[in-house]
C-alpha cells in the first residue's frame, strides 16, 4: 500500500502543477451554478403560478430542482472525464518516465491502482464544488437529503467506472489527445446505447440498453439504490483496471 500511496500522492500533485485542475474546477463551477441558478428559477416561477391560480399543488424540491441537477452532472462528467484520465500514462510515456516506472520496485497493479485513485479524487474534488450550492436549498428550503447522498454516490460510481476506461485507453497511445478523444468518443458510445431501447424491443437491444452507464445512473438520481446498478459499475471498474494490467503488461515485453 505504501508503494500505492506514493504513487496517488505524485498523480494528485501533478493535476495541480498544470492549468487542468483549475480549468476543469472552474468550468465545472460555472456551468452547475447555472444549471442549478436555472432550476430554482423554474421551481419557484413554476411554485408562484400554482398559487396565483390556486391549484396548491404541492411540489417536490428533489424532483424538480436535484434531480435534473445530478442527471445534467452525470452527462457533462462525460466530457470531463476524458480530461482527467488522458494523461495518466500517455504522458509518462511521452516524457519517457514509464520507462523508469517498468524498471522500479513496483508491481503493475500499485502503479494503475494509485494512477485510478488519485483519478477518482480529482472527480471527487469536481463533484464537490457544484455541492456548495445545495447548500442554499438546506438554508431556505426543506429538501431531503437522502436521495442526495444516494446521487452522489451513483456520480461516484459511474464516474469510478468512466476513469477505469479512460485508464485503460491512456496505456494504449503517448498522444494525450488521442486518448482523450478516445476516451470521449468511448464515453458517448456508452451513454447513447440506451436509445437503441426506444426503437427495438428484441433481447440484443435489451442487452446493449443495459451496457448504457446513463441506464444506470437513473435509479440513483432518483434516490433508489439498487444491487444490481451497482454491480454493475463494480464490474466495469474491475473490468477497466483488469485490462489495464494486461495492457501493462504488453508494454512491458515490448519493451
Amino acid at each position: 500500500m505504501r508503494n500505492v500511496w506514493t504513487i496517488y500522492r505524485k498523480e494528485l500533485k501533478s493535476y495541480f502543477a498544470s492549468p487542468i485542475a483549475y480549468l476543469l474546477l472552474v468550468v465545472f463551477a460555472l456551468i452547475f451554478g447555472y444549471i442549478f441558478y436555472a432550476g430554482v428559477a423554474i421551481f419557484v416561477t413554476r411554485g408562484l403560478e400554482s398559487q396565483m391560480f390556486g391549484r396548491g399543488m404541492p411540489m417536490d424540491m428533489n424532483e424538480w430542482v436535484i434531480r435534473p441537477w445530478m442527471m445534467n452532472m452525470s452527462v457533462i462528467g462525460l466530457f470531463m472525464i476524458p480530461m482527467i484520465t488522458m494523461r495518466l500514462f500517455a504522458e509518462e510515456k511521452r516524457s519517457g518516465t514509464i520507462e523508469l516506472l517498468m524498471t522500479s520496485p513496483v508491481r503493475d497493479t500499485e502503479i494503475i491502482l494509485g494512477k485510478w485513485f488519485a483519478a477518482l479524487t480529482m472527480l471527487v474534488i469536481l463533484l464537490a464544488v457544484p455541492a456548495l450550492n445545495l447548500g442554499f436549498l438546506f438554508a431556505y428550503g426543506k429538501p431531503d437529503w437522502r436521495p442526495i447522498v444516494v446521487g452522489y454516490l451513483g456520480l461516484l460510481l459511474q464516474g469510478g467506472a468512466l476513469l477505469a476506461i479512460g485508464t485503460l485507453i491512456s496505456t494504449m497511445t503517448r498522444n494525450q489527445i488521442i486518448a482523450g478523444g478516445a476516451t470521449f468518443a468511448v464515453c458517448l458510445l456508452l451513454w447513447i446505447l440506451d436509445w437503441v431501447s426506444t426503437y427495438e424491443t428484441a433481447a440484443w437491444a435489451k442487452v446493449v440498453s443495459y451496457l448504457s452507464v446513463v441506464t444506470h445512473y437513473e435509479p440513483f438520481s432518483k434516490g433508489v439504490l439498487d444491487s444490481k446498478d451497482v454491480i454493475f459499475y463494480l464490474s466495469v471498474i474491475f473490468l477497466g483496471l483488469f485490462l489495464t494490467a494486461r495492457s501493462m503488461e504488453s508494454v512491458r515485453w515490448r519493451a
